[in-house]
C-alpha cells in the first residue's frame, strides 16, 4: 500500500499573502487561513476552537494567490503537509508544519481586476530546488463553459457538511 499526505481546509486568511522571489528566482507565496469548528458539550454548553494553518505555494501558483487573495478572503486549499527546519539566529534549531499548496479556490468578492478564483497545478513536491511546475489555470468564464459542456449536477459549497 502507498503512502498518503493530502490536507484539505476551507476557511478565511488571516493576513494578505507574503510573496516574493527565492535568490534563484521562484516565486513563493505564503498566508495563513483559521478553520473554526463549533459544537456543542453533553451540559449544552456552546464550545469553539479555531485552528491557524500556515500555507505555502509555489511558481505560477504563488504569483495568481498573491493577485486573488486578501485577508478575510475564504478559501478552500488542497496540499500536501511538511514540515521543515531551520537553524535560527540565535542558534537554536526551530521547527514548522505547513500545508504545501497545490490548488486554490478563492470564495466571495474577487480583488478588482482579477478573472481568476480557481487555481491548481502539479506541483508534486515543489521546492526551491525543483523547476517550475506546469500550471492548470483557466480563467473563470473558461471554467464555468467547459461545465456546461460537461453538464454535471452543480454542487454548492454550502451545502457541504464541514
Amino acid at each position: 500500500m502507498t503512502d498518503f499526505n493530502q490536507a484539505v481546509v476551507l476557511g478565511n486568511l488571516t493576513r494578505d499573502p507574503e510573496f516574493r522571489y527565492t535568490p534563484n528566482g521562484k516565486a513563493v507565496a505564503s498566508f495563513s487561513i483559521a478553520t473554526n469548528r463549533r459544537w456543542t458539550t453533553a451540559e449544552g454548553q456552546k464550545q469553539e476552537d479555531t485552528q491557524f494553518h500556515n500555507i505555502v505555494t509555489w511558481g505560477k501558483l504563488a504569483e495568481i494567490a498573491n493577485q486573488i487573495l486578501y485577508k478575510g478572503r475564504k478559501a478552500l486549499v488542497v496540499g500536501r503537509i511538511q514540515t521543515r527546519s531551520w537553524d535560527g539566529q540565535d542558534g537554536v534549531k526551530r521547527y514548522t508544519t505547513e500545508i504545501v499548496a497545490d490548488h486554490i479556490s478563492a470564495l466571495g468578492q474577487a480583488k478588482s481586476g482579477s478573472n481568476v478564483d480557481n487555481i491548481s497545478g502539479n506541483v508534486g513536491n515543489a521546492g526551491p530546488a525543483e523547476s517550475t511546475p506546469k500550471q492548470d489555470i483557466k480563467p473563470k468564464k473558461e471554467i464555468k463553459k467547459e461545465e456546461k459542456e460537461n453538464e454535471t449536477e452543480d454542487v454548492n459549497l454550502d451545502d457541504i457538511p464541514f
